[in-house]
């Protein structure tokens, strides 16, 4: 079977190097008889939906309807959910709203990061995929409506979603969480003394224009700086 895989970041790769194993991998939704869609950034519009003869599935990380939108899984860190999951869903017009095909619950250690979180996601989706598609064809999976009552959203993130006042900064859990969750970007943040401080996971710290270090370290050069752990 034709199928044609749409999806941008590197760790959604595994996904078109599995349905490469199973399927006829085509550069067009027009020679497609089915779209498989990951992390793509770009919404399909009714023409390009109904274009394949089995419609568009999407490969969503989280456990619909929670945390339908562009940033599921720096939501679920930022929120400190013990347990996530994917979603394998028939696309709809409407943003991450259609039936859901397939889901499966994953456990999140509490050092995940976007990094390492998004590759588990998509590598666990890669394995199970093949199978369901072929079910999905054959009619032996039945797509369910998602309870639009329990939906909830997650926005699409900017350089500023990282930034925090150095005045009035999040408590010492909340840093970490938001340092895993927007790790590599768009990073976390703040400005003291009119120069930009970031701040990395296993507690490193970098002030702008110098190498980046361990917080005692940062401490030594600038014990005036507010923050005394990360």
């Amino acid at each position: 079977m034709k199928v044609v895989f749409l999806g941008t970041p590197s760790f959604v790769q595994p996904i078109k190097e599995e349905l490469g194993k199973h399927f006829t991998l085509v550069d067009s939704l027009k020679k497609a008889y089915l779209a498989i869609v990951a992390a793509y950034g770009k919404i399909l519009t009714k023409e390009e939906l109904n274009t394949p003869k089995y419609g568009c599935i999407n490969i969503h990380p989280s456990l619909l309807p929670k945390y339908r939108g562009p940033s599921p899984i720096q939501q679920t860190i930022l929120n400190g959910d013990k347990i996530s999951g994917i979603s394998i869903m028939k696309i709809d017009e409407e943003v991450d709203h259609g039936p859901i095909i397939y889901q499966e619950d994953l456990e999140l250690s509490d050092k995940a990061n976007f990094d390492t979180l998004s590759k588990k996601m998509f590598l666990r989706a890669a394995e199970v995929l093949p199978k369901i598609i072929s079910d999905f064809i054959e009619g032996k999976i039945t797509a369910k409506p998602q309870n639009d009552s329990q939906a909830s959203y997650c926005p699409k993130l900017t350089r500023d979603s990282g930034y925090f006042d150095i005045n009035s900064p999040p408590s010492p859990g909340i840093l970490d969480r938001m340092i895993r969750a927007y790790c590599p970007w768009p990073g976390v943040w703040t400005r003291w003394n009119n120069k930009i401080v970031k701040f990395y996971p296993e507690g490193k710290i970098q002030m702008e224009g110098k190498k980046v270090m361990p917080l005692l370290d940062f401490l030594n050069g600038y014990p005036e700086f507010p923050l005394k752990k990360l």
